[in-house]
């Protein structure tokens, strides 16, 4: 219809706006979706390369072999890249995309139950650490004063992203109009040894992942990706945030934290005490 067309354009008006990125491959997947699409979604620094990985060798049966000709961005493609259009239109069963797209401006057939999402949440103190982080390497964003200034522009939402809080919230709050699977990157770390399928557990660890070039980005332009200021996949932990953070800034975090999920029961683990 004409009117959700044009409520389309706007809605990617305003994500350009505030995001500061054209998503124009959106428009691809106004189309009708399969029941086998599936979509990953994450807030960034989540755990989305992890997920790319562990769709992809799923996908392969566990076989790497089968995905050495091609990056796994270029496998599990992201929505907001653009020219992937044609490619989306034709690709055979099951389609796997990933992306950090806010709920609002998800493909509609996905909202109506055609299609699965997978959503990876992980705990906002490692996510803020790990996105500070990422901000001095990735070139496209802006470089950080001081982590005191990240750690206030994350609590105001105002990084590529936007709102954590609101990320989170939106899906939660709508999880039922979808195919909706919940998981968390502290649960994914816990459980990982507890798979059956051992080769996609070998080769989805983080230390696998991160000499992996087809997994690790490291071939991404350095127009991109400034790789002499560090490694897209860094450190991969839970409770780095515990080396960044002031208890003041902890003590803030959890007061904020508190008051924008207390409608939303959704509970993290802020540390991982390593197995014996």
């Amino acid at each position: 219809p004409v009117a959700a067309r044009i409520r389309f354009k706007i809605l990617m008006l305003a994500y350009k706006a505030k995001h500061g990125v054209a998503p124009s491959y959106l428009t691809a997947l106004i189309t009708p979706l399969r029941d086998s699409d599936i979509f990953g979604v994450t807030y960034p620094k989540s755990g989305t390369i992890w997920l790319q990985q562990i769709l992809i060798l799923i996908e392969a049966k566990g076989d790497l072999t089968a995905t050495k000709d091609e990056n796994n961005a270029t496998r599990v493609s992201w929505i907001e890249v653009i020219g992937g259009e044609k490619k989306f239109l034709l690709e055979p069963s099951p389609r796997l995309r990933i992306t950090h797209l806010p709920y609002s401006l998800l493909p509609a057939g996905l909202k109506q139950k055609k299609g699965k999402v997978i959503y990876v949440a992980r705990n906002p103190k490692d996510v803020l650490v790990s996105f500070y982080h990422f901000h001095d390497f990735g070139v496209f964003l802006e470089t950080p004063k001081d982590f005191n200034d990240f750690f206030e522009k994350f609590m105001d939402g105002q990084v590529f992203g936007s709102s954590w809080f609101e990320h989170i919230k939106a899906y939660h709050t709508h999880r039922d109009e979808m195919n909706f699977l919940y998981i968390t990157y502290e649960e994914m770390i816990q459980d990982l040894t507890d798979l059956e399928i051992d080769n996609v557990v070998e080769h989805s660890r983080f230390d696998s992942m991160r000499h992996n070039n087809k997994a690790n980005y490291r071939t991404v332009s350095d127009q991109i990706l400034n790789h002499k200021k560090g490694t897209f996949l860094r450190k991969g932990s839970v409770g780095d945030w515990k080396n960044h953070f002031t208890v003041a800034q902890s003590e803030h975090f959890d007061k904020v934290f508190k008051e924008e999920m207390k409608d939303i029961p959704l509970f993290f683990s802020w540390d991982i005490t390593p197995k014996k």
